[in-house]
């Protein structure tokens, strides 16, 4: 699994990334890979209108927002079912 990160690569783009590096370690996950991409127009073929964003592979789970490390454990856990 990928772990998209959208966003300029501005501050809160950063705090979203640094969260999910966060979730996965904390729940020992070797196979899922983090992806920050910051080209606008890939950012705008993946359907996102605000950043920051993350989506795991291609599902976008949250836009506009920084979700929480918890939050994003819990995106990690029903996926890993």
């Amino acid at each position: 699994m990928t772990i998209k990160i959208l966003g300029s690569g501005c501050y809160y783009c950063q705090l979203l990334e640094n969260n999910a590096k966060k979730a996965v370690e904390e729940l020992g996950l070797k196979d899922v890979k983090i992806e920050h991409i910051y080209d606008i127009d890939k950012i705008i073929e993946m359907g996102i209108a605000f950043t920051p964003a993350i989506a795991f592979d291609n599902e976008i789970k949250a836009q506009g927002r920084i979700p929480e490390v918890e939050e994003i454990k819990g995106w990690l856990k029903e996926i890993k079912k």
